[in-house]
Parts: structure tokens; sequence; C-alpha cells
């Protein structure tokens, strides 16, 4: 990438998503050979030298990583309003990796983490549709016709919200547990749509993003994606 626009340079160095280094430059923390950026700036990558805040940015290998967020564990990697943040988890990680996309602070399961700015750009964006599945424990003894009044959609405050698919795997007295499979990834989304139905969340874990599973990953663990399955991200959108 010879000549490009600073933010797609900025998150290919893993500053962090192009949107979040847009911020960046709108705030004057980013300079090209001392200069300070504005949006639209392009830089070659071969000649300009960039800096964010004291540091000289310089790409990175990259790092793909899948994460088991534990529940309690914020999606962010400094808050200083949480104790408990993903980087507590990413311990013999030296590379500067971003969470692709979040989950609430109460819900467990695969987050992506990458200094890859494209492919994170990507993945978040609607246009692709990348499928997410959740293992969702809800109150109540869910019927098959909730199920698929669920699946047909349920109109919230934002919009329509509705699922690719939902499927009851075990009914019980006072609980149920579906699997539900999302292209779309609104604020508690989930919970509001079963809240909306009457079966409240009582648990939720997303266990695959994409090609990607958890696997045996325990909560708080994580691993190295293999070259495979990051060619299978990349493909799924078309950055081959």
């Amino acid at each position: 990438m010879p000549v490009v626009r600073l933010q797609r340079f900025l998150a290919e160095c893993g500053i962090g998503s192009r949107r979040y280094c847009e911020e960046l430059i709108r705030q004057g923390r980013v300079l090209v050979n001392q200069v300070p950026a504005e949006l639209g700036t392009t830089v070659d990558t071969e000649r300009d030298t960039v800096q964010f805040d004291t540091t000289i940015v310089r790409p990175e290998p990259k790092v793909y990583i899948l994460l088991n967020k534990p529940r309690g564990v914020i999606t962010s990697l400094r808050d200083p309003h949480h104790d408990h943040t993903i980087l507590d988890c990413l311990n013999g990680i030296s590379a500067r990796v971003f969470p692709v996309g979040r989950l609430d602070i109460d819900v467990e399961g695969a987050l992506l983490l990458t200094n890859d700015g494209d492919l994170a750009y990507r993945l978040t964006h609607p246009k692709h549709g990348i499928e997410k599945v959740y293992l969702a424990w809800v109150k109540g003894r869910m019927s098959t016709e909730a199920a698929i009044r669920l699946e047909k959609g349920v109109k919230l405050e934002d919009g329509l919200a509705k699922p690719s698919r939902v499927v009851i795997l075990n009914q019980g007295k006072t609980s149920t547990l579906i699997e539900i499979t999302m292209k779309e990834g609104r604020k508690r989304e989930i919970k509001r749509m079963c809240s909306r139905i009457g079966h409240d969340v009582l648990e939720l874990r997303r266990i695959s993003i994409g090609n990607i599973h958890l696997g045996g990953i325990q909560p708080g663990q994580w691993r190295f994606l293999r070259p495979s399955e990051v060619e299978d991200l990349k493909k799924l959108v078309g950055m081959h």
C-alpha cells in the first residue's frame, strides 16, 4: 500500500478501527511529517512519517485472535469506569490489537481481535452480513409459534430486528435454550427481541462468527486463528 488514506494506514498499523482513527485525526492527535493531519489526508507509506501522540506509527505483522470473552468483562482495551477489560485476558500478546465489534458486559463468547484494520472494517460493515450464532437461555417455556414469530422479525424502537434462524434446543419448565443466528449487531438486540415476545434473556453466549467457532476455548482463554480461518474470513468479505 504505497499511497493510502491516513485512517486506513493507521488502522493497518493496529491503532484501531478506521472510525476510531478518523476520530483521532479530528482530535489533532495524528501528525504527518510533523504537520497536524486532516481527514482526507493521504500518506506515502514508504516516504512519509506518521506520528500518533508521541509514537511513530509503522506497520506491524498481522495478528488474528479468537477470545472467549467472560461475563463481567467489558469489550474495551481501557476503561476508567470498569475494573475488568478484555486486555486482562490477553496475556502474552505484544501486538496492538483491537476488538472487532463488541459484546455486552454480561455476554460471554466469541470475540475477534486483530490489528488488521481493513478486515475488521469489512467484518463489521452491515453489507457483508457476517453470521454470528448465539445460545440464549430465555425465561419461560418458549413455544414453536413464539420461535417462528421471532424468526419472522420483531419490531423494535430502532426498526425491524430479524434473525436468520431461530432453533429451540431445549425446553424446560421455567426456561428455554434457543440457538439464534444474526447478521447484524444492534445494541442489546437479541435481549430486546426476546423481551418483546415475552421471554427475557437469562444468559447469552456467542459461539461463532462466520466460520470461526469457539470449540473448547474456556472463558478468558484465547488462541490465534489458523491461516485457513483467516483466508476464509477474507473470502467472506470479498478481500480475495
